[in-house]
C-alpha cells in the first residue's frame, strides 16, 4: 500500500510507502519528551500533554511550521525550554499516525498518552 503526500509545483505526486515512512522514526534526544496535541491556540501555539505529566504551552518551530500541519491528537516530540521548563517548549517533530501506532506498540509511549491517541 502506498501513501500519496505531498504535490510539487510541477503536479507529480511524491510516493512514499509505509516501511520507509516507518524506518525514518526519530528518537528523542536527552530532556525531549513524547507529547500529544490536547488544543491549538492560533498562529503556532498549542497546548500539549507530555509524557512527565506536565501540560505545556509549546510553539511550533520555525522551519516546521510551514512545512507540516498539526491538528489535535497529533503524537508531537517537545523540547522544553531551558528556562520556564516546567510550562514551555517547543515542538520539533510530528509523527504521522502510523508512526504513532507503531511507538504504542513497542510500548515507548506511556499509558495515558495512549489513550489520548486512540490506541491500544
Amino acid at each position: 500500500m502506498a501513501l500519496i503526500s505531498g504535490v510539487s509545483s510541477m503536479g507529480k505526486r511524491k510516493i512514499v510507502s509505509e516501511p520507509d515512512e516507518l524506518d525514518k522514526m526519530v528518537e528523542p534526544g536527552p530532556g525531549d519528551v513524547y507529547g500529544v496535541v490536547s488544543k491549538m491556540y492560533g498562529y503556532d501555539r498549542l497546548l500539549v500533554d507530555c509524557a512527565d505529566g506536565k501540560q505545556r504551552i509549546c510553539r511550533i518551530r520555525g522551519q516546521l511550521k510551514r512545512r507540516i500541519w498539526i491538528k489535535e491528537g497529533d503524537l508531537v516530540l517537545v523540547s522544553p525550554w531551558d528556562f520556564q521548563k516546567e510550562s514551555r517548549g517547543d515542538v520539533w517533530w510530528r509523527f504521522t499516525h502510523n508512526q504513532a501506532l507503531e511507538l504504542a506498540k513497542r510500548g515507548a509511549i506511556p499509558d495515558f498518552l495512549r489513550v489520548k491517541l486512540g490506541a491500544s
